[in-house]
């Protein structure tokens, strides 16, 4: 990966003349060091820059690269705006970049050099916090992103893109690489990436850049997996987050790393599952298929329901009436997404459980048949090819096809989609083929019910046409008085 963002990064302004981290040698000179920006403040109290001549780290001795490297960290700590002032400082932002370049470098090179002193990660986490949990980093952007300086093509890739990308990547990077190393010493670092920083960095991942959201994710799967003690908080704070999301908002834009992230820590879950885990299904993961931007996460929502339901299959009931509850009613799209899921869930349902939801489902399947959009037709009729379900409805045929039939026997004569009616026909000669006594006794329902149908329309019609005669013979007689 830092070998991508190498890739990635600008070039070098052509007037300023910097080594980078490649092969290529540093420019000669007599202190033989690297210019490095500093900031100090002047007498009116305004901020400026300055420029310090330091040593590159590759070139000091062991016994002075720790001293150096702190330095270097605390140079980083200078946060430069990216928005409102582009072009301004673009030789102290190149210095800059360069020297994150080498922090990062230092951190992977580190290898059994001994675990980091407490001074280090310290310095570290300061830095990454000046950069991260600036406001000129982010509500800056923010607040100067106007809909007329949006492109749409960075909309579509997956939101806006943050001007001070070229420098946040590489800190990501060296938090990323600080986290993972094993010279970090877990029992030190919880002192300073504690609660206050993991809520920050929580905080971020309503970031509209998918770059940024991308590095937030992997961060928060190492933060986890090494810091045990921030387990519990990191969980309640997703809640909480998910919580607001849902309730008041309905607007976030990390909604889909955030699953992601859970949908591992919810595969590691012991059993038996844990009240406060079947609390956060029942209140939280459900209840997100109501929003309407459900697409841009459902994939991963469907993953962390089901990864509930193969650990427990006394869950599949729940799951399956609220996927009922929240059923799209107009969005056929929606309907897909729902139904995709309801066939991945059924897939590790056991019989005692369906049973317990088999009739509303039953209803809803229906209907889905019964749909003029075919694509949702066609879906719903796609459950019979899967030998599980089938095998769930063939148990229950004696109440499942009754409540099924009229929708299938409707589609075979009449639905405008002629894949739909084939599928249609196929799930009948199934069905017939299964339990012919119980397919004869649905269709002389089905035919009686007709028939019974159009009776009452007729004895509906001649009842209208027998009351517009009254209401004109009255008229009749009135005009005539």
């Amino acid at each position: 990966m830092f070998k991508q963002i190498l890739g990635k990064l600008p070039k070098k302004p052509s007037s300023a003349k910097f080594w980078d981290n490649s092969e290529s040698q540093p420019p000669d000179n007599n202190n033989q060091g690297e210019e490095v920006l500093t900031q100090r403040s002047s007498s009116d109290g305004d901020s400026v820059s300055s420029v310090e001549v330091l040593p590159r780290l590759r070139d000091v001795p062991i016994s002075e690269k720790q001293e150096l490297f702190l330095k270097k960290l605390r140079l980083c700590c200078v946060v430069f705006d990216f928005v409102s002032e582009p072009q301004q400082n673009l030789k102290e932002k190149e210095i800059k970049r360069q020297t994150l370049l080498e922090v990062v470098d230092y951190v992977i090179s580190s290898g059994n050099n001994g675990k980091f002193p407490e001074p280090v990660i310290q310095e570290a986490t300061k830095m990454v916090s000046a950069n991260l949990f600036s406001s000129n980093t982010h509500q800056q952007w923010k607040k100067n992103k106007t809909p007329e300086g949006l492109d749409l093509e960075q909309e579509e890739e997956g939101g806006s893109l943050n001007p001070s990308w070229p420098h946040l990547q590489i800190v990501y990077e060296f938090l990323l690489r600080l986290v993972a190393s094993p010279n970090t010493d877990a029992k030190i670092s919880k002192k300073y990436i504690d609660p206050t920083f993991v809520l920050k960095l929580l905080d971020l991942f309503d970031s509209e850049d998918h770059r940024e959201r991308e590095y937030l994710k992997t961060i928060l799967h190492r933060i986890y997996g090494r810091f045990m003690v921030h387990r519990p908080f990191i969980r309640k704070t997703m809640n909480n987050i998910l919580y607001d999301f849902i309730l008041e908002t309905g607007k976030h834009s990390g909604i889909a790393e955030f699953l992601e992230v859970l949908g591992s820590i919810i595969n590691g879950f012991a059993l038996p599952l844990k009240e406060e885990h079947k609390l956060f299904l029942t209140r939280v993961l459900v209840p997100l298929h109501k929003l309407k931007c459900l697409p841009n996460y459902h994939q991963q929502l469907s993953y962390c329901v089901i990864q509930f339901v193969e650990k427990d299959c006394k869950l599949a009931d729940t799951v399956i009436r609220g996927l009922l509850k929240y059923w799209p009613v107009t969005n056929s799209s929606k309907e897909i997404m729902f139904l995709n899921e309801l066939e991945e869930i059924l897939e590790s349902t056991q019989g005692t459980e369906f049973e317990r939801c088999m009739v509303p489902l039953s209803r809803q399947i229906a209907q889905c048949l019964s749909s003029s959009h075919f694509q949702v037709a066609e879906r719903a009729l796609y459950l019979w090819n899967n030998d599980h379900v089938s095998s769930l409805v063939r148990q229950n045929s004696r109440i499942i096809l009754p409540i099924v039939f009229p929708a299938l026997e409707k589609n075979g004569s009449s639905h405008w989609n002629q894949a739909v009616k084939n599928l249609t026909e196929n799930v009948l000669k199934v069905l017939s083929d299964t339990n012919p006594e119980l397919f004869e006794e649905c269709l002389r329902k089905f035919q009686e019910d007709q028939q019974n149908a159009e009776d009452n329309k007729k004895k509906n019609g001649e009842t209208w046409r027998q009351l517009e005669e009254i209401v004109a013979s009255k008229g009749h007689t009135s005009m005539e008085k």
